[in-house]
């Protein structure tokens, strides 16, 4: 594992670079994340190939993997933002050269489908934002989801009080690198040349529009395939709209339910339901920095480097 790098906060006047290295995006879903960051103080700037489409991919994985690489090797730019999850960023992992993009020091704003990005920055020292993108922001939140993302940017991490509490499934504290994101992507990295890592770490989860025995068969492949093995504590945010895709052929069982089940024999600190994820407010999180678990009070706290 290569040494910890200081997280890339940002500073005004900063320019940060949109791409779209997913799923595609309409430009009217684009523009209000364009203007807070422009009201935030920061240039902001498209990639090429930002509105391309091919199918459910925004352009060809070659165009889409072209734009990171110019965003994060431009001298100009400070940050890459991406438009949108969805599909496609595991397609451009033969495209792209994630030393090269690590050794930039600059920070990756996204959340979704990016996780396979986040995973293969954090193997590399490089913390990254766990963060709405411009799809996400397109839609009303909450005040305090803005102000957890613009204060993200600026590495700035103090929960704000209006956000949901979690809740505790084993009580305990525990310290570590924040690492994860989606459970699905998570679970696509295993066997790949950028698996997760979460031995010693604080392992973060959540995820959207999964059966629940689909989260627990992901949840069991990571427990199989020793992912959680030494894995220092776990913060589990939302699975948005699980329950409501309940199979009652093959029997309910609450996704909550589901987690505790399979999470509490570990016997290590894990909270249920902190603020992260795919629901309609949620709190931009650094992933790649050292983090401070108290899953008997709830409350998780992030030291930057």
């Amino acid at each position: 594992m290569a040494s910890l790098k200081p997280f890339p906060a940002l500073s005004r006047g900063d320019k940060i670079k949109i791409v779209t290295p997913a799923s595609p995006i309409e430009p009217e879903r684009v523009e209000k994340s364009i203007s807070l960051l422009q009201q935030w103080g920061y240039q902001v700037e498209l990639g090429q190939h930002v509105y391309d489409r091919n199918h459910y991919l925004a352009g060809t994985d070659q165009d889409r993997a072209e734009d990171l690489m110019n965003a994060f090797l431009d001298p100009s730019v400070s940050a890459v933002f991406c438009s949108r999850g969805g599909y496609g960023c595991s397609r451009l992992l033969p495209y792209l050269d994630f030393d090269q993009i690590a050794a930039t020091g600059k920070l990756l704003c996204g959340f979704s489908d990016i996780t396979v990005l986040h995973v293969a920055l954090n193997r590399r020292g490089l913390p990254t934002l766990h963060c709405p993108m411009s799809l996400t922001l397109h839609y009303d939140r909450e005040p305090w989801v803005h102000e957890s993302i613009k204060n993200g940017l600026e590495g700035v991490f103090e929960t704000p009080t209006a956000a949901p509490r979690a809740t505790t499934v084993v009580a305990g504290t525990a310290e570590g690198i924040s690492c994860g994101g989606c459970l699905v992507l998570l679970a696509d990295t295993i066997g790949t040349a950028e698996p997760i890592q979460a031995k010693d770490r604080i392992l973060f989860l959540e995820d959207v529009d999964e059966n629940p025995h689909r989260v627990d068969a992901m949840l069991t492949h990571l427990l199989n395939a020793k992912i959680l093995e030494g894995c220092a504590g776990i913060v589990v945010g939302e699975m948005t709209r699980t329950d409501e895709k309940s199979d009652p052929t093959i029997g309910d069982q609450p996704w909550r339910e589901i987690l505790k089940e399979r999470l509490q024999p570990l016997g290590i600190p894990t909270i249920l339901g902190y603020a992260m994820g795919h629901a309609k407010n949620m709190l931009s999180v650094p992933l790649g920095v050292q983090t401070l678990l108290d899953a008997s009070n709830c409350t998780v706290r992030f030291q930057l480097a």
